[in-house]
């Protein structure tokens, strides 16, 4: 299985996963979403893989939604109401392909993970980051509410309160902070972040896969319980970025991004 934006390599019992588009932060284009979601999947059967760890390739692990995609674009200027919903089910897609993976999945976070690129790492068992790394869900100061299902992930990680902080602030989060509150489970050197991901990895990789992939499914279960009320929120995605404050705000930013 061959992609163009990212690369899977497995490694005995552990396949990595790594986004390619250093250029832009790993900003998820449409057409990478899509391959994630396909990368994902294509473990639903494998019974040699134990664990799966993303990452991303050069400074950033994903920086969130490219707002200069193409194809995004043309979906967003058109007037198609029922199309601009169905656009936020390739996100919801992407994370539920994660939340599916029935192997253990470890996050390597570094640089920025923000917006949807930080909702990765939600759906993944754990997180890994580096002290300098900075993640966050600046969706609001675009004038967008956080879809792709990720909103009942990140309220049964850190709580009620930190994720209101999180998600109605929309400010990129220091690493400390973010140990702090249980969003990351632990912190190395960025020289480190690699190796470490591998050795929990490894740790992982050694349990009874049958017991620790079921433990696994039940533990989603219960944390996914409520997430059936969250079937709205592509449409009230689709609803904000039909706002003023949406148009002005993403304008602002393509524009600061070409200076």
């Amino acid at each position: 299985m061959s992609f163009k934006y990212l690369t899977v390599q497995c490694d005995g019992q552990i396949a990595t996963i790594t986004l390619r588009r250093p250029e832009c932060g790993n900003a998820l284009s449409l057409a990478l979403m899509r391959e994630i979601t396909e990368a994902a999947i294509s473990f639903k059967y494998d019974t040699e893989i134990r664990v799966v760890v993303f990452r991303g390739e050069g400074k950033h692990f994903c920086v969130g939604a490219d707002l200069k995609d193409e194809e995004r674009w043309k979906i967003g200027q058109g007037g198609d109401l029922l199309m601009k919903s169905r656009l936020t089910q390739i996100g919801r897609d992407l994370i539920e392909s994660i939340i599916g993976i029935n192997q253990i999945t470890i996050a390597a976070i570094q640089g920025a993970a923000a917006g949807g690129g930080a909702c990765i790492p939600l759906a993944c068992d754990f997180r890994v980051g580096t002290h300098d790394c900075i993640v966050g869900y600046p969706e609001v100061k675009l004038g967008m509410n956080l879809s792709w299902g990720a909103l009942p992930l990140c309220y049964n990680l850190v709580g009620p309160s930190i994720a209101k902080r999180l998600l109605i602030g929309g400010d990129l989060e220091a690493a400390e902070d973010l140990l702090a509150w249980g969003f990351i489970d632990e912190l190395v050197e960025s020289a480190e972040l690699s190796n470490r991901a591998l050795e929990l990895a490894n740790y992982y990789a050694q349990r009874p896969p049958l017991a620790a992939q079921m433990i696994k499914r039940g533990l989603n279960a219960i944390q996914t319980v409520n997430a059936g009320v969250m079937h709205m929120d592509g449409d009230q995605n689709a609803l904000s970025t039909l706002s003023e404050e949406f148009e002005d705000a993403r304008n602002a930013f393509i524009n600061k991004k070409k200076d």
